[in-house]
Formats: structure tokens, sequence, C-alpha cells
């Protein structure tokens, strides 16, 4: 009697059937998805790709004919000496103007929340509510009013800033004009934005650090901690997404500043020691009529804004692996 040798059985897996997404929810993500997505690309997208066309021609804006020129218009803003003054300036607004309103916004706000007494629970000061109304106020009021305001402030024959200091004996500072000089007409004009902002940030920041369990703080006050160490190792660890949103809004604004610069020094100040990007863009295409020009002056401070936010998050970034 002979044994039979069993025979292998193959098995295949069913193949899964792919689930198709029910009309309902095919409903919703065409609603809230693809109807928002089509508006993003008629009136986001759709321009900024019309400006990089524009930025290849000669269009003098006020014509329906333009001859295609190439990067031409890029070249030239690379020779161009205002043009890079005016980046250096931008440059330098994004470097100074994020980083000063952040750090006292940022203090402010840890004093109204937990720089209040050493004893007890941690709290913030007293009466913290009104610091944050009168603080708050500033941001208020429209940027073009502000920079009005402080435009007569720094007035040099009628300036309440000069006034003050001469009657306090600084009578070198009669008629001083501050905007009318190289040394500091960037400088007031960073203290006015900076103004004009810190109040918000507090605010902001007020509302990220209530955030924070109390009882980190508590265990970090029974180890001894003080509050510059509270701040390092607590307070700003757990608001590191809120300061990275912050510096990339002030960074945006600082590549911007056309309200505030138009306002306190319309023409670039003195040898365009505050000139902007967006002001030279304004005076080529209007001024000057060369549209084609000031949609590639357009095109860099598009591409120089993104860059910005990439390097941001990625500082964050790497900010949260050393911390892992």
């Amino acid at each position: 009697m002979t044994a039979v040798a069993p025979q292998a059985v193959t098995t295949t897996a069913p193949r899964r059937r792919r689930r198709r997404m029910p009309m309902a929810r095919r409903g919703f993500v065409l609603v809230t998805l693809g109807i928002p997505f089509v508006f993003y690309a008629i009136f986001v997208l759709w321009p900024f790709a019309q400006a990089f066309v524009y930025s290849l021609t000669n269009w003098s804006g006020f014509s329906d004919t333009f001859d295609f020129v190439g990067i031409s218009n890029y070249r030239s803003l690379i020779t161009d000496e205002t043009f890079l003054k005016a980046v250096r300036n931008n440059l330098l607004l994004a470097i100074v103007v994020p980083v000063v309103t952040i750090t006292l916004a940022l203090a402010l706000a840890t004093m109204v929340t937990v720089g209040g007494s050493s004893a007890g629970a941690v709290r913030g000061l007293a009466r913290s509510s009104f610091y944050r109304i009168v603080s708050f106020f500033p941001y208020t009021i429209p940027a073009i009013v502000i920079g009005l305001i402080w435009s007569q402030m720094f007035d040099p024959s009628s300036g309440l800033v000069n006034a003050l200091l001469t009657g306090i004996g600084l009578d070198q500072f009669e008629s001083f004009a501050w905007l009318g000089e190289v040394s500091t007409a960037m400088p007031v004009t960073m203290f006015v934005i900076i103004w004009g902002f810190v109040g918000f940030y507090m605010v902001l920041f007020i509302a990220a650090i209530k955030g924070i369990p109390s009882e980190l703080y508590d265990a970090a006050r029974v180890d001894g901690a003080g509050r510059i160490r509270m701040t390092m190792m607590v307070t700003l660890p757990m608001v590191r997404e809120t300061i990275q949103t912050a510096y990339i809004y002030l960074g945006i604004l600082a590549l911007d500043a056309f309200v505030y610069m138009a306002a306190l020094n319309p023409s670039g100040g003195p040898q365009n020691s505050t000139l902007t990007m967006t002001q030279d863009l304004f005076n080529t295409a209007f001024k000057k009529g060369q549209f084609g020009l000031a949609s590639a002056m357009g095109v860099v401070l598009a591409v120089l804004t993104l860059l910005f936010a990439a390097v941001v998050f990625l500082v964050n970034r790497l900010g949260k692996g050393k911390d892992r």
C-alpha cells in the first residue's frame, strides 16, 4: 500500500475592494476644500502667475501691447543700486523688528501672567487687565494714522519729541530732524513699527502662556528655579509655535512696511536710508510707467518672503530636535 503525498493547495488572498466615498462625503469635501481652492487659485495663484509673466515683458501698464524681454528685468535689478539698497533695508527690518517686538512682547506677557509674587501660587502682576488694555490700544489704530501721528511727533520744528528733549536741557535736539538724518531715520521708523505691534503680540503671548499648566511652574519653583530660568525652561518651549507664527507675520510685515514708510518717509528717507522694495515698486510702476520691471520686483519680494518663512520653520524644527 503506497502513501499518497498531499498536494499543496495554493490559496489566493481575496483582493481588497476599494471602498467608494459616499456621495454625502464627496459633497462635503467639494464644499469645504474644492470651492475654497478654486477661489484661492483665481484670486491668489493666478495673479501671482500673471505677475511673473509680466515680469518677463516691457509692459508699461497703460497699453495693450508689450514685448517679451526674458530675464532682462531681473538683470536690471541686480545692477540697480536703488533696488539693492531697498532690499538691504527690508532685510534689516526683517531681522530687527521681529526680534525686538517678540522680545518685548514676551517679556511683558511673562510679567503679566507669571511675574507676580514669588510666594504662594504662581500668578501675574496685580491689575494685569489694565496693562493688557493699555498695551493693546496702539494696535486698534490704523497703521497710516500711527505713521502720521509719529511723523508729527518727530517734526523738527513743532514736534513733541524735540520739545520734551529741549525742555530738560538737551539743546542739541532743537530743530533736530529725526526722519531727515541718515543715522536716525531707520531707527525711528523701527521704533514706530515696534510701538504699534508690541501690544498685540503681548496679548497673543498672554493667551499662549495661560494655556501652560500651572503645575509646570510650581514644579520649577520647587526645584529652585528663578523667574529667568522658568522663562527659559518652561515658558519658551511651551510657546514655541506661537513665537514661530508671530515671527513669520512680523517678518512679512517688515518685508512690506509700505504704509509706515509712506507716512513717515514717502520719498525713501535721506539717501534712501528707509526706502523699501514696496516703495521702489510703487514708484517704478506708477511714476515711471515700468510695470514689467515693477512686476519683477514683486516676484523678488515674494521669493524673499517665502524664503524667510522657510528659514523660520527650519530654525524652529532644528530647535525642536535639539530639545528632544
